[in-house]
């Protein structure tokens, strides 16, 4: 979280919370809960945003969530609702991932990557409209945790960050082979060096060479990824090619980016592509902040943009008359002079943290 017009987030923390008599951290985002918990351990995750880090008045400032286009309406309702009843913030803007990356580069087509911890998203805009959402579970940083055993999970987040990387092309399709082969006719490469995690000052977790490079191959078994991106037309195909845009925090793993582009190119060459695809031309934007950050930079240009921000988002006012929030899938929507702040004088809301005002 942090402040609009600033360049990176004043804090990044993981999202649960402590209660007393519970060991292990809550997690906060949960979609298998009921509301009366979910807005328990979000009023309190957010009252720690507010009052620990960013230490502002949540009455003075408009919010602006960056989101992902598939967060179940039943977790963003829950949160407006903690926002606007508990907090009494002024305004609410929930904006998609994908378009605060385009925002952050200046351009209006693109095809986003976002693979993040629960999932992998690849969303296609064209003209700022969406063509296509492809939602590949398996792609995501979870499953790594999930492969790697029965380790607590903040520890194998580490070990993940620290220790894991991905082969190139070639080695990895050979370590797909070996693992999957039940003939044990493929040889496996030779593995990397093992390394030793220290854990608790006390012990010593060693982890073999072998792991460090092939748990990260689940992340590209290939099981869905032709179904809406080859379907485009070709005009717009070749546009998004030319314009990959690649965000999330498992993203940032030594050798993704490589080892994606030479599967791009690998399949490009399949016949089942090859018709489809006149051009062969790939080219990845490099975003101004690190993956894990671009979307959330978006964000904040966003919301510096006081006079659009006040035109685009719910408010306090709106939400009080009808208890609701819309949504992307609704179709009974009321009028933007409803739904918005148009026309209305803005609060002098959105000031720097710290100013040399007298």
């Amino acid at each position: 979280c942090g402040f609009a017009g600033e360049t990176g987030p004043r804090c990044v923390i993981p999202s649960e919370v402590k209660k007393p008599g519970v060991s292990k951290p809550i997690r906060v985002v949960q979609y298998n809960i009921n509301t009366e918990e979910l807005y328990s351990y979000l009023k309190e995750f957010i009252h720690m945003l507010y009052f620990r880090h960013l230490l502002v008045n949540p009455r003075d400032r408009r919010v602006v969530i960056v989101e992902s286009v598939l967060c179940p309406s039943h977790f963003r309702e829950t949160l407006t609702k903690v926002l606007f009843k508990y907090f009494e913030v002024p305004s609410v803007l929930f904006a998609p991932s994908h378009l605060m990356a385009l925002l952050t580069l200046g351009i209006n087509s693109a095809m986003v990557l976002d693979c993040g911890y629960t999932e992998s998203l690849v969303e296609l805009e064209y003209q700022l409209l969406e063509q296509s959402t492809v939602d590949t579970g398996a792609t995501k940083g979870q499953s790594l945790t999930s492969v790697m055993g029965s380790i607590p999970e903040d520890i194998v987040e580490d070990i993940k960050v620290r220790t894991c990387f991905v082969s190139d092309l070639q080695r990895g399709l050979k370590i797909q082979a070996a693992k999957f082969d039940m003939d044990d006719s493929s040889e496996r490469p030779t593995p990397p060096p093992d390394v030793d995690y220290p854990l608790d000052g006390e012990k010593i977790l060693h982890i073999n060479g072998s792991i460090r490079d092939s748990v990260v191959e689940v992340l590209f078994v290939q099981d869905n990824e032709e179904k809406s991106v080859a379907t485009l037309i070709l005009d717009s195909l070749m546009e998004l090619a030319e314009n990959l845009i690649i965000i999330g925090g498992t993203a940032m793993l030594p050798g993704f980016l490589h080892r994606l582009m030479a599967e791009i190119r690998d399949l490009v060459e399949k016949p089942k592509y090859k018709e489809i695809l006149a051009s062969k031309t790939f080219r990845v934007h490099v975003p101004p902040a690190k993956p894990n950050c671009v979307a959330w930079l978006g964000g904040a240009i966003f919301g510096a943009l006081q006079d659009i921000l006040g035109s685009r988002s719910i408010s306090k006012e709106y939400y009080n008359q009808t208890g609701r929030i819309p949504d992307w899938c609704c179709l009974n929507n009321p009028p933007l002079e409803m739904m918005f702040d148009v026309g209305k004088t803005p609060p002098p809301l959105m000031k720097r943290a710290f100013s040399t005002e007298k």
